[in-house]
């Protein structure tokens, strides 16, 4: 499995040489191409990339919109992204549906969908996704994983949010206001790596405190938490790519 990440950059103004574009990642498999997410910077863009299939974690404009002039491919998503897609230039044959917790094979790869706690108004999934014996997990907006000893058992990877290190970016909705969206730290989720025997993390999606401040010093804080808790770690940039076996 061969892991590239296209784009690196949360939904802010802010902008830099290595976090340019919206958060979207390409896994390579078997010469097959899975594209996940396609945000606003995507829109036409998406069709140099030309994927063999496109799958949507959730239906923010960071992570969606790129689709409403259409797609090169089909396109994978729950239903919930669906109700915001419904009117996107997309042929019947391009429709596909993820159940949540529903292995589907994709191109070759296997994804299964979590929910995740992030929006009421676009429910998220992450997706743990398998290629011949490469396992990750992928979730690049969340607060907390639904069933998350399942979603990362035996996994080698996470690849998980990057909008905050320290300072958790949380407020409470619905009626009780009692349900969080938004998103939780980098150290939070270092902490779930060392709980559930992650070696490895991967931080996408990134925020102001990434993309506008000083990336080594930064990278150095992230790599210091991770080693605290016995798990290596990193920040993505536009362009990475990463291979498992």
């Amino acid at each position: 499995m061969k892991i590239t990440f296209l784009g690196t950059r949360g939904f802010i103004d802010a902008k830099s040489r290595r976090h340019k574009r919206h958060t979207s990642t390409l896994i390579t498999y078997n010469k097959k191409r899975v594209m996940i997410d396609c945000g606003l910077d995507w829109r036409y863009k998406v069709w140099d990339v030309n994927p063999d299939a496109i799958v949507i974690t959730h239906a923010h404009p960071d992570h969606a919109f790129g689709l409403d002039n259409g797609s090169p491919c089909p396109v994978y998503a729950t239903e919930d992204s669906w109700d915001t897609m419904e009117d996107y230039p997309l042929p019947i044959r391009f429709h596909k549906i993820i159940e949540r917790r529903k292995k589907q094979v994709i191109c070759g790869i296997t994804f299964e969908a979590f929910d995740v706690e992030h929006s009421l108004i676009a429910p998220a999934v992450g997706y743990r996704i398998t290629a011949g014996k490469a396992r990750i997990f992928y979730v690049p907006d969340l607060v907390w994983i639904n069933d998350r000893k399942a979603a990362l058992k035996n996994v080698q990877l996470y690849i998980g949010d990057g909008a905050t290190i320290k300072d958790a970016i949380i407020r409470l909705k619905g009626e009780k206001r009692d349900i969080p969206i938004g998103h939780t730290t980098i150290q939070a989720q270092l902490t779930w790596c060392k709980k559930e025997k992650v070696p490895y993390a991967i931080f996408t999606h990134c925020g102001s405190e990434i993309v506008g401040g000083d990336e080594r010093v930064i990278g150095a804080i992230i790599r210091r938490m991770a080693k605290q808790r016995g798990v290596k770690a990193r920040i993505a940039y536009d362009g990475m790519e990463v291979k498992l076996d």
